[in-house]
């Protein structure tokens, strides 16, 4: 191209186009073919797009882990992860954990210690708990409260929580 020549310019979208990615998300062992927005956080596509309400939607800034999920055995703030990010990652939400009259043993902990009162930090408090038994912490309270400082309890049912937690590691 001559160096005075006019540069070709692509024509821009029409404004409030929005570019569509196809997505497979496996989750909870279901894959899930998704038309999302790139910028689609993994929270609102699990809420949103996939129909799974139990992961909730709290600070939506990743500092109170009601959004709380496992990707590929880690727990993950689904609201500060791109859905587009964890294509062909195994992705577990609190819906696959257990189901009712066969709950996983955290959930079954969390019941029989009171380990809620409003509910809404539930679910990421559960799959914080459980990511917790795979990882190296030590046995003492003190190590649990430090392992599950990233989950907020607006309530502060945090002492039945730790009970809970400790009912499941002494069982297991």
């Amino acid at each position: 191209m001559a160096p005075d020549a006019p540069r070709p310019v692509a024509p821009e979208a029409p404004r409030g186009a929005t570019c569509l990615v196809s997505t497979t998300l496996v989750v909870n062992g279901e894959s899930h073919e998704l038309e999302l927005d790139p910028r689609t956080t993994l929270l609102d596509a699990l809420r949103d797009h996939v129909g799974l309400t139990g992961t909730k939607k709290g600070c939506d800034h990743g500092q109170c882990g009601a959004c709380t999920v496992h990707v590929n055995g880690r727990r993950v703030n689904a609201c500060l992860a791109l859905a587009i990010a964890h294509v062909g990652d195994a992705i577990t939400t609190i819906e696959g954990l257990g189901q009712p009259g066969q709950l996983h043993p955290m959930q079954q902990a969390f019941v029989e210690h009171d380990g809620y009162q409003c509910g809404y930090c539930t679910s990421g408090q559960i799959m914080s708990a459980v990511a917790l038994l795979e990882e190296p912490w030590g046995p003492g309270d003190a190590e649990v409260k430090e392992a599950m400082s990233g989950n907020i309890c607006r309530c502060g049912a945090y002492g039945n929580i730790v009970a809970a937690i400790q009912d499941v590691r002494r069982k297991a």
